[in-house]
Formats: structure tokens, sequence, C-alpha cells
């Protein structure tokens, strides 16, 4: 029995089930360590980043980390998707998130990245991070995103479905990684994979203990 096929990741708040965190991933293994550098808020910082992956992957799970991270440095975290879908909301408090303190922002999909425009202009967040999905940002809009994320050290980060063959956002993205999930013994592991980093290059991956909800690990 497939315990992940990838439709029950597209699913709207209403109808979603307490299955995996979110539509794309799973929950952290409670009591796993912080996700460590690279993959770290302040590493992220001030850049333009995209997590990718197809299917049902861990790229939501990674994402939250970055969010569950800067929440407890006290920054302020804001999360831009659609209308139509977006994570589960008591598996994701469960794990630590204040949801009370996430800024939640749902619109159609292709106003997603004016939405996070306007929350970067704010200059009040330390994380902006934009569920695209299959959408796609043309170069201007990019390239103001990418300013304003440098100019107020703000981490962007771009949630994007495809393998990790197709090409990236644009030239303007600073950091891609994909996001990959699969069985380790009677857990999961979600490994992220550099693809691109014009920092320290693409020669690092990064490993992290997951499970689904209780009676799945």
């Amino acid at each position: 029995m497939n315990l992940f096929p990838a439709e029950k990741f597209k699913r709207s708040v209403d109808s979603a089930q307490p299955e995996l965190w979110g539509h794309r991933g799973q929950a952290p293994l409670r009591g796993a360590s912080p996700l460590p550098k690279p993959w770290a808020l302040a590493e992220v910082a001030g850049r333009l980043a995209e997590i990718s992956g197809s299917g049902a992957t861990a790229a939501l799970t990674l994402a939250f980390g970055l969010v569950l991270e800067g929440q407890r440095q006290g920054e302020l975290v804001g999360w831009v998707t659609t209308a139509e879908s977006s994570f589960y909301p008591p598996d994701t408090a469960q794990e630590g998130v204040d949801l009370d303190a996430l800024v939640v922002v749902r619109v159609p999909a292709q106003a997603i990245p004016r939405a996070g425009e306007k929350l970067l202009r704010s200059g009040a967040f330390g994380l902006v991070a934009l569920d695209i999905g299959a959408t796609d940002i043309p170069m201007p809009l990019q390239s103001r995103l990418s300013a304003l994320a440098l100019q107020h050290h703000t981490a962007l980060v771009c949630l994007t479905e495809k393998g990790s063959r197709e090409p990236s956002l644009g030239s303007l993205v600073s950091l891609r990684v994909d996001a990959e999930r699969r069985r380790a013994s009677d857990r999961f592991a979600c490994e992220l994979k550099v693809l691109k980093d014009k920092r320290r290059g693409p020669t690092w991956t990064q490993t992290e203990p997951c499970c689904g909800p209780a009676g799945l690990c």
C-alpha cells in the first residue's frame, strides 16, 4: 500500500487529513536536532532560494524547518500560498510552529509572487516563503524580489514543483536545492541536495530524519 500518493499533497484546508506535514512533505521526527547549516536561516537570509521536488517530496517539511528556526529567533515569518491548498495546521502546530504568529496569505497562484513582494517591501519579515508550485515568476519581478530580500536581509524561499533536471526559476536564484524523501528502516529520511549555490558551490547534501503522524513510523 502506498502511504504517500502524490495527489494527497495537493488538497484544500477543509478536506486535509493529518497524514503528513502538509501537501508535499512529512513532519520532522520529534526530538530530532534543529536543521544544521548550510540549510539554515542565517545561510538563506538576503537570498532568493528555491526548494523543489516532484510528487511526494520533503520540500514542505524542510521549508517549515526554516519557519520554526525563524520564529525561535524572534523573526516574523510570512507564508504565501494558493487559496485552494495549504499545509495542515494541526501537524504544523504540533511540531512547534506558532500559528498565531505566522502570517499566512492565501491568494490565486499567479498572485503569489506579488503578494510576497508586498511582504518583503515592509521590511518586517525575517523569512518569506512563496509556495508557488508550478507557477513561474517573470524575470523583472524576480529581480525586485531578489533586491528586496538583499536590502532587508530577508530569507526568500520559493517552493516549486519540478524535477531536479528541470531548470530553476531563473539566473537570480542564489540557492536551489532538491528535496527528496526516502524510506529508512521504520522511518523516513528527508534529503536535501544542492543543485545551485552561488556561495558554496554544489558540494553538499543534508539529511534529516522524518516520520509521518503517530502510527506511520
